[in-house]
């Protein structure tokens, strides 16, 4: 997804988009890797209700790796009465804390902006034949 914002600590979302503007201590190549490793750990997750992985589905709003290699993801869900509500975030910190070279993970939910069809990729509205 491309709007996801993967920022270096300390740094805001706008310094993170600016491709000038450096992300992180961590050298590029490595935190391109990891940042890598960490989109394929979240689409290990499924959201149980709709058979696509939670970062096609446009779950995952940040992911903010800082120079110890410590991650914070905010996440939504579908619906605030999402049954798997309290599971999910817990199944995101074991998904990404498994990937080599994290450190700790921090995930945080949030409704604000509210998850909507939009944030869905093309590859999951294909797979879920909602176009």
């Amino acid at each position: 997804m491309d709007d996801i914002a993967v920022i270096g600590e300390g740094q805001d979302e706008t310094a993170a988009a600016a491709p000038e503007a450096p992300v992180s201590s961590i050298p590029a190549e490595e935190l391109e890797r990891l940042t890598g490793d960490i989109v394929a750990a979240l689409k290990t997750v499924y959201d149980p209700e709709i058979p696509a992985d939670i970062y096609e589905l446009g779950l995952i709003y940040k992911i903010d790796v800082d120079d110890d290699r410590n991650v914070a993801i905010e996440m939504t869900l579908t619906a605030p009465g999402c049954p798997v509500a309290g599971e999910m975030p817990g199944w995101v910190e074991n998904a990404v804390g498994s990937v080599p070279g994290v450190g700790r993970v921090d995930v945080t939910m949030t409704f604000d902006p509210p998850w909507s069809q939009d944030r869905m990729s093309d590859e999951a509205r294909v797979a879920l034949d909602w176009y």
